[in-house]
């Protein structure tokens, strides 16, 4: 017993700097997904045909494909399709393609929350002589970001745990991490202290987040 726990002792470190990649790619992903989304949401919504259609054609593109296969697609099928577009940084690869996936999932959240609000509302903003430009970025938007805390936070709390994926194009995450370990020292004990790592940080997230859907409830 106290052979296995020096052992894993000795793994922490390698295993806590992975860690880091596993949060910086789950943080800057949803960070610039949830900007995109933003105006994939409004275009959707839009009142300009070819916009609204375009924008749906994207989120359905990337909300019914896997994130597996995107990953894939952007690390070896883009650059032989166009090799210019060659990316030789594994972790903007996997950035890229997340951020481009959740952005779809994003979008239909931030969607459904301002379809939410009640019309009333925007008629209400238009007869006192706001634009609906006006009306959307000082109405229905404030009104509607209480209503996607939730959802945003649950779809962060996936990413999280869908980083493992970047395993496969060999980016040094907590998984491709554990990976390495249990294959040098062939003991599969490593995945015990990186299933528990995955566990903290998911419920630190999740204690945040329930903290944060409780304080916006108060203005409900």
């Amino acid at each position: 017993m106290m052979e296995s726990i020096n052992k894993i002792i000795g793994w922490m470190p390698a295993l806590i700097q992975s860690t880091g990649v596993t949060l910086a790619l789950s943080v800057l992903s949803v960070g610039a997904a949830l900007v995109f989304a933003v105006f994939l949401a409004l275009g959707k919504i839009s009142r300009n045909a070819v916009l609204s259609k375009l924008c749906g054609a994207y989120i359905f593109f990337f909300r019914g494909t896997p994130l597996l296969m995107q990953l894939f697609f952007i690390y070896y099928t883009l650059p032989q399709l166009i090799p210019a577009l060659n990316i030789q940084s594994r972790f903007f690869a996997a950035w890229l393609a997340f951020t481009l996936n959740v952005a779809a999932y994003l979008a239909e959240i931030i969607r459904a929350a301002i379809q939410s609000i009640d019309k009333g509302q925007m008629e209400a903003a238009r007869a006192l002589g706001l634009t609906r430009r006006q009306a959307m970025r000082l109405v229905i938007i404030p009104q509607a970001y209480r209503r996607m805390i939730p959802p945003i936070c649950n779809e962060f709390v996936m990413v999280l745990k869908d980083t493992s994926l970047v395993s496969i194009i060999a980016l040094t995450d907590l998984t491709y991490q554990t990976k390495i370990i249990a294959s040098n020292k062939a003991s599969a004990l490593v995945y015990i202290p990186a299933m528990l790592i995955y566990l903290v940080i998911t419920g630190v997230f999740t204690f945040i987040f329930n903290r944060l859907e409780k304080k916006l409830s108060i203005y409900e």
